[in-house]
C-alpha cells in the first residue's frame, strides 16, 4: 500500500504539497496577523481618539476635586455621546466611582489596568475576552489646566466597548485564509505531478534504455533534450551504451574468429588423421613381429592417434555447438533399448550394472546419436575416473510443476569412486578442465563432459554433479551425474483410445 509514495513520484509529490502547504499556512499566518492588527489598530485608535475628545470637553467643566454628582455626569454624558457604540463608561476619583449604566460592576477592568492608568497621563487600553465576546477596555486620565500644565488630577474614566463588528472582519479573514488553502493545496499537487512527470520521463526511458540493453538490444540510445543534469546523465549514458556496443561487437567478432580457427584447424586436421590411423591399423597388425621396442613405440603412435582423433572429433563437435549449427534429429525411442544398445556399442554391458525399465514402459522423442554420446561420456567418464561397480539407472518422473503434466526422463550414472572435491563440483562441465589433482587416472580431452552436457541441454534438459550421500567429497562414496530430459505431457488414456481403433479397410491400405 505504502509502495507508491516510496518511489520518485511520491517524494516529489509529497514534497511539493508540503512546500506548498508551510508556505501558504505561513502567509496566510502572517497576512491574518497584519490584518487582525491593522482592523483593531484602526478601532482602538478611532475609540482613543473619540474617547479623549469627549473627556477633553467636558474636563473644564468637573470641579475640583469632582463630587459623585460630577463623576456620574461625566460618565452618562460620555456614554451618551456615541450612542450606536453601545459605549460603557466609568469615572472614578479616589474612592468615588459612576457609571453610565446602573449597578454595572465594569469587571473587564483589572487591577493592573487601574494602576497604570493612576500612574500615566497617556491612555491606557487592554483587549479581554469575556463570555465568548472580545471588548476594548480603555483607560484615560483626566487633566486640567493648560496642556503644559496638566498635572495628574487622580480623576480617570474608563470605557468599555465590544469589538462585535471587529471580530466579525477578523473571523472573515480566517474564513478566507482557510478558503485560499485548499485550492492552493490543490495547485501545488498539479505542480507536482507536473514536475514529477518531467522529472521522471527521462528517468523512465533511461530505465527502458537500460532494460533493453540488458535483453541484448545494444543499439539502444537515449534522446538528448535540453542542457541540465537529466541531459547530461542521458548523454553518459548513450557514450557509455556506445563503448559497451563496439566492445561486444569486437568481443563477438574475436569469438568468431577463434570459432573459426578450432573449426577450421580440426577440419584440416581430419585428413592427415584419417592416413596416420590408417597406418598405425597396419603397423599394429606387424606389431608382434617387430622387436620389442619397435612394437612399443608403434603402440604409442597408435594410442597417441586415436587419442588425438578422438580430440579433434570433440573440437568438431564443440565448434558445431558454438557456432549454433547444431540441431536435433528426434525419432520415437524405447530410451532403455537406447540405453542398452549405447552400452553394448562399447562392450560395457557387462561393466555397467543397469536399473531400466521393461521394454516399452518409456518411450520418447529423443535424438538417438545425441543420446547415445551423452550416456556414452558420462559411463565412460565413471570407468575412467571412478570404480566400479558403477550403476547406470533410468526412471521417470512429472517435475517441476506436476500440474503441467510434463513427464520427465532421469538418467543417473553412479560410480564407486572417491568422489568429486567440492572445488571441483562447479567446474566438472567445463571446457578441458581435468581434475586430475583428485583422481588418479586421466585420458579423456577435457572436452567429454561438456559435449555430454551440450546434447543434454539442446533436448531442453539438464544435467548435474553431486556425490553420493555416503561420500563428502573426501570419503569414499562415489560420484553421480543425474540427467534430466522432459519427454512432452502425458496423454490421458480417453484421447488415446481413438488413436488406436483402426477404420475399416485402413490395415488393408496399409499393408498393400
Amino acid at each position: 500500500m505504502n509502495r507508491p509514495l516510496r518511489g520518485l513520484r511520491g517524494r516529489l509529490l509529497i514534497a511539493f504539497v508540503l512546500v506548498t502547504a508551510v508556505a501558504t499556512l505561513t502567509t496566510g499566518a502572517l497576512t491574518f496577523r497584519e490584518a487582525r492588527v491593522a482592523v483593531l489598530q484602526q478601532s482602538q485608535d478611532t475609540i482613543i481618539k473619540r474617547l479623549r475628545a469627549h473627556v477633553d470637553g467636558l474636563a473644564p467643566g468637573i470641579a475640583y476635586p469632582p463630587t459623585q454628582s460630577d463623576l456620574e455626569r461625566v460618565a452618562l454624558e460620555v456614554a451618551a455621546a456615541e450612542p450606536a457604540q453601545n459605549w460603557r463608561v466609568l469615572a472614578t476619583y479616589r474612592g468615588l466611582r459612576a457609571t453610565s449604566r446602573p449597578q454595572d460592576t465594569f469587571a473587564e477592568l483589572s487591577a493592573d489596568m487601574r494602576s497604570a492608568v493612576g500612574s500615566r497621563r497617556a491612555a491606557v487600553f487592554q483587549r479581554v475576552r469575556t463570555d465568548g465576546r472580545s471588548s476594548l477596555v480603555v483607560g484615560l486620565p483626566v487633566t486640567f489646566g493648560e496642556p503644559a500644565e496638566r498635572p495628574a488630577s487622580g480623576v480617570a474614566v474608563f470605557l468599555t466597548v465590544p469589538q462585535t463588528g471587529e471580530q466579525g472582519y477578523v473571523d472573515a479573514l480566517v474564513t478566507a485564509i482557510g478558503r485560499a488553502v485548499v485550492p492552493a493545496l490543490g495547485l501545488a499537487v498539479l505542480l507536482a505531478l507536473l514536475a514529477a512527470r518531467g522529472v521522471l520521463r527521462p528517468v523512465r526511458e533511461l530505465r527502458r534504455a537500460t532494460r533493453s540493453i540488458a535483453e541484448g538490444h545494444l543499439d539502444t540510445r537515449l534522446a538528448v533534450n535540453g542542457s541540465d543534469e537529466l541531459a547530461d546523465l542521458s548523454h553518459t549514458f548513450n557514450e557509455t551504451a556506445a563503448a559497451l556496443e563496439e566492445s561486444v561487437a569486437e568481443l563477438r567478432r574475436m569469438e568468431a574468429r577463434a570459432r573459426r580457427f578450432v573449426a577450421d584447424v580440426s577440419h584440416e586436421l581430419r585428413t592427415p588423421l584419417a592416413a596416420m590411423s590408417a597406418v598405425t591399423d597396419v603397423l599394429d597388425e606387424d606389431a608382434a613381429r617387430l622387436d620389442p621396442d619397435t612394437a612399443m613405440a608403434v603402440r604409442l603412435i597408435s594410442g597417441e592417434t586415436v587419442k588425438l582423433a578422438r580430440l579433434v572429433n570433440d573440437l568438431m563437435e564443440i565448434s558445431r555447438f558454438d557456432a549454433g549449427a547444431a540441431g536435433l534429429q528426434l525419432d520415437d525411442l524405447d530410451l532403455a533399448e537406447s540405453l542398452r544398445r549405447t552400452l553394448a556399442a562399447r562392450g560395457w554391458q557387462d561393466t555397467v550394472d543397469t536399473r531400466l525399465p521393461g521394454p516399452g514402459e518409456l518411450r520418447g522423442r529423443v535424438d538417438p546419436r545425441r543420446l547415445d554420446v551423452a550416456v556414452a561420456n558420462l559411463v565412460g567418464n565413471a570407468l575412467r575416473h571412478g570404480a566400479c561397480p558403477v550403476q547406470l539407472r533410468l526412471y521417470a518422473r512429472e517435475m517441476p510443476n506436476p500440474a503441467d503434466g510434463t513427464v520427465w526422463a532421469v538418467i543417473e550414472v553412479t560410480d564407486s569412486g572417491p568422489g568429486i572435491p567440492a572445488d571441483v563440483l562447479p567446474h566438472v562441465f567445463d571446457r578441458f578442465y581435468k581434475s586430475d589433482t583428485a583422481r588418479t587416472r586421466s585420458e579423456g580431452s577435457g572436452l567429454g563432459l561438456s559435449i555430454a552436457a551440450e546434447n543434454v541441454r539442446l533436448h531442453g534438459g539438464t544435467v548435474r554433479a553431486a556425490n553420493r550421500p555416503e561420500g563428502d567429497g573426501a570419503a569414499s562414496g562415489g560420484a553421480v551425474f543425474t540427467v534430466e530430459i522432459p519427454l512432452g505431457k502425458e496423454e490421458p488414456e480417453e484421447m488415446e483410445e481413438p488413436e488406436e481403433k483402426e477404420q475399416p479397410g485402413e490395415k488393408e491400405v496399409r499393408e498393400a
